[in-house]
């Protein structure tokens, strides 16, 4: 799914308007529409609803909204904020369609009178904006902020950018527990900067020219679970385990046997049907009793891998647990200068690289890096805020013809044409130590058996966070472990052989 810019967002208002065609007040009908819909699946007749309305486009959303509210019988109160001495022309004709008596002025009085029990529904500011928020209008959005309400946000949160943040004071943006966008998802929204501001982000169709946003030029998308579940293939009756593929994962220290085992662990529940792990000496024992189901290649190195490569392996994942002892740089340098092997490297694989940059030139064409935010300054220095950070991101994938999975949130997953996909599964569950190794072990199984790198990275950076989904009903998510990421890894492949 394509990420528009704001200036996009709104050629694709005008060219649905005007090709469609349809007018401009009933494409924010439609917008209303699919907002009382989202809401009256979710909530019964009895929940109460204070709709706070801007006197711009989004403040009509808000109108229109609250008619189509009130005439399913959901108790409703409005309250409306002038932004400016002309409100837009779609904001006013659906003023008039709403009894005078009815509309109540917002003020930090009548917002601080609002019942603890009502959702409000903050319509103040839409995706126009380009400038923080500031006067009176900051004041309410305080005061709502602090509030114990549960706030429903209509487009995007009131004050938030659509893109970029770094000069947005938080203090003057809607904190928003759900937010109702239109058509394709904020930039914002996917951004560590103000991305908490949206809540839960629902994304609505309201009809869009398709053939406009077909053909609109982006470079950043979002990678939607239709979408990852159309690359899961299906098993085929005369699959074997050398059909299903073979892959040599390079990972442990001493000390670290744990990422080995778990990006081992992930690896199989891939459906991967060879496994072999190269490690140093001192996790031979760890190995064979945690993963019964892989195959070890000795190492001469007693705590750390040394020496020479010298095997020969179609598909390679290299990095959990490894350290960056100097004779393992030494083994990367050699692994690296005569081998042409696919490859996933994560971890101190990365660090090598970054502390010895020149290797980056050696590796293959769609090698796929899963970097942390800190293991990515590494290779690329640090950015003062998230846009600089998604220029270094794009630039790195284009210079070096990679993948890179920047994790995190929405982890970023930038190709080597510079696109960038942000991924929607996953929750915060996943933040803990492990988590990375296990999507190692994802994507290198899928890349063994015989998925293009970009389809590897992409179906197994949504397959992991999935996985953390299905899981939270059944564990709490605060105290969820790596490992268990693993175990659901089934749920997954179950859940996507019967959608496709």
């Amino acid at each position: 799914m394509k990420i528009l810019n704001s200036s996009q967002i709104r050629e694709a208002d005008r060219q649905t308007i005007a090709c469609e065609p349809i007018a401009s007040i009933e494409l924010m009908e439609r917008a209303a529409i699919a907002c009382r819909d989202w809401i009256i699946e979710r909530f019964p007749p009895t929940q109460s609803f204070s709709i706070i309305c801007g006197s711009g486009n989004n403040g009509g959303d808000g109108l229109a909204l609250y008619r189509l509210l009130t005439e399913k019988k959901y108790p409703c109160q409005l309250y409306v904020f002038p932004l400016e001495k002309q409100p837009r022309p779609d904001y006013s004709e659906n003023l008039m369609k709403i009894d005078p008596k009815q509309v109540g002025q917002l003020t930090p009085k009548t917002l601080s009178s609002i019942s603890e029990n009502d959702i409000i529904i903050d319509t103040l500011l839409g995706s126009g904006l380009n400038r923080p928020v500031a006067g009176p209008l900051k004041k309410i959005i305080t005061i709502l902020n602090g509030l114990h309400n549960k706030v429903i946000s209509i487009d995007l949160p009131s004050g938030l950018f659509c893109e970029y943040n770094a000069n947005n004071p938080a203090e003057g943006i809607v904190q928003a527990d759900h937010t109702l966008t239109f058509q394709n998802p904020k930039l914002a929204f996917l951004l560590p900067e103000r991305g908490e501001k949206a809540g839960t982000f629902h994304v609505l169709d309201i009809g869009l020219l398709p053939s406009f946003i077909e053909k609109t030029r982006t470079s950043n998308y979002y990678l939607t679970a239709e979408e990852a579940c159309s690359y899961y293939r299906h098993p085929q009756k005369f699959d074997h385990k050398g059909s299903n593929g073979h892959l040599l994962l390079i990972a442990g220290s001493r000390g670290k046997m744990g990422a080995a085992v778990l990006a081992a662990k992930a690896a199989m529940r891939s459906g991967l049907g060879k496994l072999s792990v190269l490690s140093p000496l001192c996790g031979i024992d760890i190995l064979q009793n945690s993963v019964p189901e892989a195959m070890v290649e000795i190492n001469n190195g007693n705590y750390s891998i040394s020496g020479y490569y010298g095997l020969k392996y179609p598909t390679i994942a290299l990095g959990p647990g490894l350290g960056t002892a100097p004779e393992t740089m030494a083994f990367l340098e050699a692994l690296l200068s005569e081998n042409p092997s696919q490859m996933v490297i994560d971890a101190d694989a990365i660090n090598l690289l970054a502390a010895q940059p020149d290797l980056l030139k050696k590796l293959p064409q769609n090698s796929i890096l899963t970097p942390h935010p800190k293991e990515f300054e590494r290779l690329v220095g640090p950015w003062k805020d998230d846009q600089e950070k998604l220029e270094r991101l794009r630039g790195f994938v284009i210079e070096n013809q990679l993948i890179c999975v920047l994790k995190g949130a929405h982890s970023a997953i930038a190709l080597p044409n510079g696109n960038i996909c942000f991924n929607s599964s996953g929750h915060p569950g996943m933040a803990t130590a492990g988590s990375g190794d296990v999507l190692t072990g994802i994507i290198g199984g899928l890349l063994a058996k015989g998925y293009a790198p970009e389809t590897a990275t992409l179906l197994g950076v949504y397959a992991h966070g999935r996985s953390a989904e299905l899981l939270a009903s059944a564990l709490s998510v605060p105290f969820m472990l790596a490992s268990d990421l693993i175990s659901g890894m089934n749920a997954v492949w179950k859940e996507m052989e019967s959608s496709t």
